[in-house]
């Protein structure tokens, strides 16, 4: 079977991983890359670097990677999707829910693959979490909160956190849940000098009545990546920067303590840290997309689902800015 040829557009700090990955899956060739700002990790290898998009569709491309500044990917994926070019676009899908429609829709109406990189849902600990979830190993599911803070990353300079992190968490949060939010309240800060936002804690409920939480912030000088669902049997804690997940499982034992028993809540039990095969994430979701443009399986995530969670994100926003819960 002839390997599909694929464009990278965009070789910047992400731009650099796809063209590692894309060189080393099997059944796509990568074979073009453009980039106006030129090649600064020296990733291109022996392919020229071309100037703009319409070189690199000129090179007669079946599927493309849109690794550019969330302002163009718009203007990228629509050039694209005129052209017959399937395309990965990184997340955020675009600038504005607005712009992320138009995508939708010239995806759809040429028949053609859209996905967003919301490259967290093939983190091998979100993965088995949602695995565990669906078969009920948690009983039901009470609250999922996650954190994900860390330095300013100097390469964002479009977007504010909500957008940049936070669209990760809204996104993974309704996928392990397999519920989308239903309403959200939040509060943001502007600390460092920027236009936008960069701490937000946002709370909402999903469609199926799980609490959520997520605190995002690029304020803090530790780096921390989890996501934690308790439930009826336990809690689970996933720490997608290690993929290791953690299962604290409610205490089955009768305590003899008597200040301790008085309490009518959960005792702690066993913890189980599972053995996972951990993948790297970013070749499972090029191997997601590969195999989307061929036919053969759908887990990719959908322009549509991209859609839906840059909307949760600009209601983040929204509430943050007017005081008020935003239903969706």
């Amino acid at each position: 079977m002839a390997e599909l040829r694929v464009g990278l557009l965009g070789v910047g700090q992400m731009g650099r991983h796809h063209a590692r990955v894309l060189r080393e899956l099997p059944g796509v060739d990568l074979v073009a890359i453009a980039d106006p700002g030129g090649d600064p990790h020296g990733v291109a290898g022996s392919l020229a670097v071309l100037p703009d998009i319409d070189a690199l569709i000129a090179t007669g491309i079946d599927m493309a990677v849109v690794a550019v500044p969330t302002a163009f990917h718009e203007a990228a994926a629509l050039t694209l999707a005129e052209a017959g070019v399937h395309t990965l676009v990184e997340k955020p899908i675009a600038h504005s829910v607005e712009a992320g429609q138009r995508m939708v829709d010239a995806f759809k109406a040429k028949g053609l693959v859209g996905a967003v990189g919301h490259i967290e849902r093939f983190n091998p600990a979100l993965q088995e979490l949602r695995r565990r979830i669906a078969a009920g190993d948690v009983g039901e599911v009470y609250q999922i909160a996650t954190r994900r803070q860390g330095p300013f990353p100097s390469r964002i300079a479009d977007v504010g956190v909500a957008k940049d992190l936070g669209s990760h968490d809204v996104d993974l949060t309704a996928w392990v849940a397999q519920s989308p939010h239903k309403t959200i309240f939040a509060q943001t800060m502007h600390k460092s000098g920027r236009d936008y936002e960069d701490m937000i804690l946002a709370t909402g409920r999903l469609e199926n009545g799980i609490i959520v939480n997520h605190v995002v912030n690029w304020l803090s000088p530790m780096k921390e990546r989890v996501t934690i669902v308790t439930g009826e049997r336990g809690a689970y804690i996933a720490d997608t920067n290690s993929g290791d997940l953690t299962f604290y499982a409610n205490g089955t034992f009768p305590t003899e303590w008597e200040y301790v028993s008085a309490f009518r809540g959960v005792s702690e039990g066993d913890v189980t840290r599972f053995a996972l095969n951990k993948r790297e994430p970013l070749r499972v979701e090029h191997e997601a997309f590969r195999d989307a443009v061929l036919g053969l399986r759908t887990d990719v995530v959908t322009m549509e689902e991209g859609l839906r969670t840059l909307a949760v994100v600009e209601g983040i926003i929204e509430s943050a800015r007017t005081g008020e819960s935003v239903e969706f």
